[in-house]
């Protein structure tokens, strides 16, 4: 009898609870432990922040979605990880035993890192329901008095995608509202050039992108440092290919969304030999943590080198498709252990992305995410859009479900039957 702890309740955390127990023994224990009651799905806070979308659309409350498949649940934080004494200890005083531990907590976001960044600061975030609600409420009373925007993604961040969506989401209720005149629009990132997205670019997302911006007159500005946000403008010093200042620059803003570098939570930071200087989980190619074998790391909170030194540093995304793998991995791995075996599954680690544009969007597959690849593909249109808001439905009708039935398999297949038609 082996006692399974998830810790995390999010995009990782969920489908990995519901894998470990189809994978586990009758006899084991699988329990989650989460800072939150409910889930929500990350993907639709850009829609949340625009008003496209409310809140109770996109979140689910965890407990009875658990109960039903037999996991158990305590809705409190983790303190800290003793991975020496395989326990985890609560914010409420308690402490869980574990025989196998699954980190899946996601990031922390280090708004803290610069100077009036974040919802506390006077920059809005899409990372969080809560914070995409808080920009949603900034959002209506910008509208009623535009100006400019500043948008984007600081230094160390590792999540690009949600930029590229909320820009053009933005961009796209301006337009509806007949306002767009009144807005210009800046784009300030770390990236080396449109469309890196934290991966070398994949395609032809570099000139795609820029096209993109060119034709709805939105400037940008790579290899970017914010130094500094005061009420209504933003510090940035643009750099040279060396990493060198080349520009400052002031950008007045009548509303600002950036997403902030990533960091481990304070539950592991600082653990010698469970993560790195900046707290991401350290792993070996089956999920595990060399120097505590019996912990794993799944999702955004698992540490993985840069494909490439960049002028501005920039963190590698982990896309729903890698999280997906590597929670099955996981699963069947623990398994593995639990009868005796060393475990064998590999993560595939390939990268699939669905950014709505609110009436169109683009898409990129990249099989594996860090080059060289097999499958190196980035297109746009429609179809995006539709997939966008299809895939939402179905993620959510999964968890409520409790199924880890597998759904990035398939819009790979869905994309790559689109790429031959093209070709035909």
């Amino acid at each position: 009898m082996a006692h399974i702890v998830i810790l995390g309740a999010g995009l990782g955390g969920l489908p990995m609870a519901f894998e470990m127990k189809e994978q586990a023994r009758q006899t084991d224990t699988v329990t989650v432990i989460s800072n939150a009651p409910n889930f929500h799905f990350v993907p639709s806070n850009p829609w949340v922040a625009v008003d496209w979308r409310d809140r109770d659309e996109i979140e689910l409350p965890i407990a009875p979605i658990l109960a039903k498949k037999g996991i158990a649940f305590i809705p409190v934080g983790a303190q800290r990880v003793d991975p020496e004494h395989n326990k985890v200890l609560l914010d409420d005083g308690r402490e869980v035993d574990y025989d196998y531990l699954v980190i899946a907590t996601g990031p922390k976001l280090a708004f803290d890192e610069i100077e009036g960044l974040g919802p506390q600061g006077f920059t809005q975030s899409v990372c969080h329901v809560d914070h995409a609600e808080h920009a949603k409420d900034a959002w209506m009373k910008f509208v009623e008095e535009p100006g400019p925007i500043v948008v984007g993604a600081v230094q160390g961040a590792s999540c690009f995608g949600p930029a590229y969506e909320y820009t053009m989401i933005m961009e796209t209720d301006l337009r509806r509202r007949k306002i767009r005149d009144k807005v210009p629009m800046t784009y300030v990132t770390s990236e080396p050039y449109i469309g890196h997205l934290g991966l070398n670019g994949v395609g032809d997302s570099k000139s795609l992108m820029e096209s993109i911006f060119r034709d709805k007159a939105i400037r940008w500005i790579c290899n970017a440092k914010v130094t500094k946000v005061e009420q209504g403008q933003m510090y940035v010093t643009e750099h040279d290919d060396d990493g060198k200042p080349k520009k400052d620059h002031v950008l007045p803003f009548k509303y600002s969304m950036m997403l902030p570098a990533f960091k481990g939570i304070d539950a592991v930071f600082g653990i010698e030999g469970l993560v790195n200087p900046r707290g991401f989980v350290l792993i070996d190619e089956h999920q595990r943590n060399p120097r505590y074998p019996n912990v794993f790391a799944v999702g955004v909170c698992v540490a993985i080198a840069p494909t490439e030194p960049t002028p501005v540093p920039t963190g590698v995304p982990k896309t729903g498709f890698m999280i997906e793998s590597m929670v099955t991995a996981t699963a069947h791995n623990i398994r593995a252990m639990l009868d005796g075996f060393n475990p064998t599954q590999k993560a595939t680690w390939n990268a699939v992305c669905l950014a709505d544009f609110g009436d169109r969007g683009a898409a990129f597959i990249a099989l594996p995410q860090i080059p060289p690849r097999n499958v190196n593909w980035f297109g746009e249109g429609y179809w995006v859009h539709l997939a966008k808001i299809a895939f939402e439905k179905y993620f959510i009708r999964k968890m409520k479900k409790g199924t880890s039935e597998p759904i990035y398999e398939k819009i790979v297949m869905q994309a790559m039957g689109i790429m031959k038609m093209k070709d035909h």
